[in-house]
């Protein structure tokens, strides 16, 4: 069976320069914090192009620190995309903020601007957008209309490691940018892990406070803090990987646009890349008419496909009493309702790229 993503390919590869960089972290008992976690807090700000990258323990404590680094509390709304992963929403509802929900575009799936300016009110503080499947949203869009009414934008990056938007990489795009190292990600830790990158020192201050128990020195709490520091081992890890990203992330590029062009079957559809971005193809997601037949039908074939999201955030249970309805949203309804993600991973070989092109083009639907 093909996986959806395999990562022990990876581990085979580099096993021996992963369990070196572990034994590393061993011998100096460096395991929470520390010298590994702050190398590669140095060297993933250099990746990202900003001189500020604060690692933290998972990509939801990332979101969470910078609406708390951007002062978002009590009373404050905060615009997120429907179609995204929940912990998007959940960064805002640790503040005691409230997340409100904008639909996404036809065609990108991307956070829809149109949306987005409908739902300002006099309480909105901020607007997260999702690079969601590893494609940047309209930025300069969404940037426009909150200069226009005074907004934050923080990037919600967890998908998108390398991504470029009009040649920028992003994480340097908005105040704040949040990265995820959850295992399958482009960029992977060997647990958790995330990261928050700025181009503020403000920020990067704030943060390296609140994820360390409120503290700067030792014993002194300045602030209410929280544990989120990123595992030593996890930064020795990281390092690792950081140096094959540029590598997987072209290999991704190769895969995701040789899908795009060979996928030729009428009944899917696919995600619109707009010329001003570069994407890195983080997951592969196309719609169709009966997302389960399809994907029961690819488990026949031999090959492991699922889906990216089902339940939009704003039908999940947990914000019913927001008050959300089916239609709210329409376009993320539809994306959620359709969905079906294919195998891509660096470590693919050719044939199985082939096998997964000819299995979509033989499909007929049910």
């Amino acid at each position: 069976m093909l996986k959806r993503i395999d990562l022990s390919r990876d581990y085979r590869k580099h096993q021996a320069e992963y369990m070196e960089a572990v034994r590393a972290v061993c011998e100096e008992t460096a395991f929470s914090g520390g010298k590994f976690a702050d190398r590669f807090d140095e060297e993933f700000a250099g990746y990202c192009g900003v001189p500020y990258a604060a690692g933290v323990n998972n990509g939801t404590s990332a979101l969470h620190c910078a609406m708390m680094a951007l002062g978002i509390g009590e009373g404050d709304e905060v615009i997120v995309p429907a179609n995204t992963y929940i912990a998007t929403a959940w960064g805002v509802t640790y503040t005691g903020a409230v997340p409100v929900f904008a639909d996404c575009t036809a065609d990108t799936w991307e956070i829809d601007p149109a949306s987005v300016r409908k739902k300002i009110t006099e309480k909105t503080k901020a607007v997260i957008g999702v690079h969601l499947y590893g494609q940047p949203f309209a930025y300069r869009e969404i940037k426009q209309i909150a200069d226009e009414h005074g907004l934050f934008v923080v990037e919600d990056c967890a998908q998108a490691h390398g991504a470029l938007y009009e040649g920028e990489m992003v994480g340097g795009l908005g105040e704040l940018g949040c990265f995820s190292f959850y295992p399958g990600k482009n960029l992977y830790a060997f647990g958790e892990g995330g990261s928050v990158t700025c181009r503020k020192k403000e920020y990067f201050d704030a943060i390296t406070t609140i994820k360390n128990q409120g503290c700067q020195v030792r014993y002194y709490h300045d602030v209410i803090g929280y544990n989120y520091r990123l595992e030593g081992l996890q930064g020795a890890v990281l390092s690792v990987s950081l140096k094959y990203l540029p590598e997987w992330t072209k290999r991704r590029r190769e895969i995701g646009e040789r899908y795009i062009r060979e996928i030729t079957n009428p009944l899917f559809t696919m995600q619109a890349h707009p010329a001003n971005t570069s994407p890195v193809y983080h997951l592969f997601v196309v719609t169709v008419e009966n997302p389960d037949h399809l994907i029961a039908y690819m488990e026949e074939k031999g090959m492991e496909c699922n889906k990216h999201y089902p339940v939009p955030c704003h039908l999940q249970k947990a914000y019913r009493e927001l008050g959300y309805q089916r239609g709210d949203c329409p376009n993320a309804e539809y994306l959620a309702d359709h969905c079906v993600t294919l195998p891509l991973f660096p470590e693919m070989e050719e044939a199985e790229i082939q096998m997964v092109i000819d299995a979509c083009n033989a499909y007929r639907g049910a």
